[in-house]
């Protein structure tokens, strides 16, 4: 490795109107070095990264203290172009792609390949056209440098979360004169065969002389794959080691400055023929672009913590989506013994169910509102909560809702300002939080969570799943998770039921021997001597097993759900599903998240069609 530094970025200062986020930060790098940046939510990481690109919110909140050099020679990067022009490329947290665009489109946005044409030639290169051929074919050999069994003309809009990361990833490692990749919670949203193909190639291409600055919160990824550590804390940098000098739980408590605990829950002795069930599907499906649930037949008792796992793009993360009416769905939904009709968002709001949203800055915050108004909107609408009256006519209780805001701000340690700032300049953990503290607003006796830990670093980790297991206990909320990280899962949860290939694999106890969850995460089906694993009776045994159900037969033949007939035979995968299979119900989004952003509120997307490759 070269001892040359390509990038040098010494005593840097920042402050966000008035709040001092960075201070006296000096980072290091070297060419084929990948180095970590970790740190808590709010410690400034990515706040030092935007300034390391030029993003506009730097340079429009009066720039930053220090030096940026690059190569030896200093710098002013005051745009991504100019960073871009210095070798300089960036995977952020959240995505920034063209629905609308196929993978190569966005792989080569900004920078596409042209053609010459007879016009061109005469009035110049601003007639030349779009070469799409060149473009997929580059495209092509970026992915599978990759290691990713994606089709280039696939359409973005219909790919899983976990898909639409490698497309930002290949976007930068496409650019050719590329010496640095700063990459902000890259494996956030993969499984974890997904992150460990990606630290793969990120490894290999390290090798090659380009450099990583890897931020994340998975401490065993930093250790396992990154030669330097750099610790930031509350803007300021406590820690620059070489990582063979450092073990997980050393990096955990510089991160936080105390030594964190490891979250256990402890089970108690519970009698399950004598707990109530709150919660019933039956045969249930969800036609969800890249997670489609075929067939969900489960039973949650009142009062548990009950978990959903399984891979990316399986139908996990459909359940609750599809429960809140976001989604077409088919099938039965029972909650507390009446059978709902979910298409009816403010029914299931009314009967006690609350939802925290994946994604949360594309439909669970109004990103421009103040954090107070983001926490009360939900309860405002569906419950009349922050209103008062004068000569009868009802008003915003403004001083009420703030008084509730400050109290959750600092319940869940949300890192900011004050109540009145913008959710947009939070930091994603902290907006995360502040999704979870809307849904404790409605005072719910069913709480779906999903992806609740996405981005955030450990002690915001445990201290969001002890307020989920703190609402379960002082107030009896049945929490219903549904993650990719099977490890929290077993931490928190009573029972976790895995779904494969869009049905339930298999439902077991959290305290269950780890070949029982490898084998259903795999496909293989796990089934206790004489007990159905899809909902406790013996007549689920098949639809647990993944076996075929009448209603379901005709799905499969372009019957209920004509347009997810491909997906049936094809088995789901994303450049193969009929992945845009009518984009949903955005008419009910705002009422599911109890806000959303006016935007969200568009009319249903055609059917796209699959594309063939």
């Amino acid at each position: 490795m070269d001892n040359k530094f390509i990038l040098e970025m010494n005593h840097i200062e920042k402050d966000f109107f008035g709040n001092q986020v960075l201070k006296d930060v000096s980072i290091k790098v070297k060419p084929g070095e990948i180095v970590a940046l970790i740190g808590e939510n709010g410690a400034g990481k990515s706040t030092i990264m935007n300034i390391l690109f030029g993003m506009p919110a730097i340079h429009q909140t009066g720039g930053f203290k220090g030096e940026v050099i690059i190569n030896g020679e200093k710098v002013d990067i005051k745009s991504p172009i100019e960073a871009m022009k210095h070798g300089i490329g960036m995977v952020h947290q959240e995505f920034m792609l063209i629905d609308g665009y196929d993978v190569a489109e966005n792989v080569k946005l900004n920078r596409e390949n042209l053609k010459k044409t007879p016009l061109s030639l005469i009035f110049g290169k601003r007639l030349n056209l779009v070469d799409q051929a060149s473009m997929h074919k580059d495209a092509r050999t970026t992915l599978d440098s990759l290691g990713i069994d994606l089709g280039e003309q696939t359409r973005v809009g219909s790919l899983p979360v976990g898909y639409k990361q490698f497309v930002e990833i290949a976007r930068e490692l496409d650019k050719q004169n590329t010496r640095l990749i700063v990459l902000d919670e890259p494996t956030a949203v993969l499984t974890e065969s997904e992150a460990e193909t990606f630290l793969s190639c990120v490894r290999s291409v390290a090798e090659k002389g380009i450099a990583f600055i890897f931020i994340s919160h998975k401490l065993d990824e930093v250790k396992n794959n990154s030669h330097h550590v750099f610790v930031l804390r509350d803007g300021e940098m406590v820690g620059d080691y070489h990582t063979k000098e450092l073990n997980t739980i050393r990096m955990s408590e510089l991160m936080v400055g105390r030594k964190v605990e490891i979250l256990n829950r402890q089970m108690e002795d519970e009698d399950p023929s004598h707990q109530e069930i709150c919660l019933e599907l039956e045969h249930f499906g969800v036609s969800m672009p890249g997670e489609i649930a075929r067939d969900i037949t489960l039973q949650v008792k009142k009062g548990e913590i009950f978990g959903i796992g399984g891979l990316a793009g399986h139908g996990k993360i459909s359940i609750a989506n599809g429960i809140m009416g976001l989604y077409p769905s088919r099938g039965q939904v029972k909650i507390n013994g009446k059978i709902m009709d979910v298409t009816r968002t403010d029914d299931t709001l009314d009967a006690g169910v609350a939802f925290v949203s994946e994604d949360r800055r594309g439909s669970g915050l109004m990103l421009d509102e103040s954090i107070e108004l983001n926490i009360a909107i939900a309860a405002l609408k569906t419950k009349n909560r922050f209103v008062i009256k004068r000569l009868g006519i009802p008003f915003y209780d403004k001083k009420g809702a703030i008084k509730y805001a400050e109290k959750m701000i600092q319940e869940l340690d949300i890192r900011c300002t004050g109540h009145s700032q913008p959710v947009r300049s939070l930091s994603g953990g902290n907006q995360q939080k502040v999704c979870i503290a809307r849904a404790l607003t409605l005072d719910p006796d069913i709480l779906f969570v999903s992806e609740p830990t996405r981005g955030i670093d450990i002690g915001a980790k445990k201290m969001i799943l002890d307020s989920l297991m703190k609402l379960n206990k002082e107030k009896g909320v049945t929490v219903i998770i549904t993650s990719s990280e099977l490890a929290e899962l077993r931490s928190v949860c009573n029972r976790i039921a895995i779904v494969t290939e869009g049905r339930i694999a298999g439902i077991l106890s959290s305290t269950d021997e780890d070949y029982k969850f490898g084998m259903l995460m795999s496909g293989a089906k796990y089934e206790e001597p004489g007990a159905a694993q899809g909902g406790d009776r013996p007549q689920d045994a098949a639809a647990a097993q993944g076996g075929d159900w009448p209603q379901d037969a005709a799905a499969a033949q372009g019957g209920d759900w004509p347009q997810d007939a491909a997906a049936a035979q094809e088995g789901g995968r994303p450049q193969n599903t009929a992945a845009a299979q009518e984009g949903g119900r955005p008419q009910n989004t705002a009422a599911a998240q109890g806000g959303g952003q006016s935007g969200d509120v568009a009319p249903a997307r055609e059917t796209e069609r699959t594309v063939k490759e």
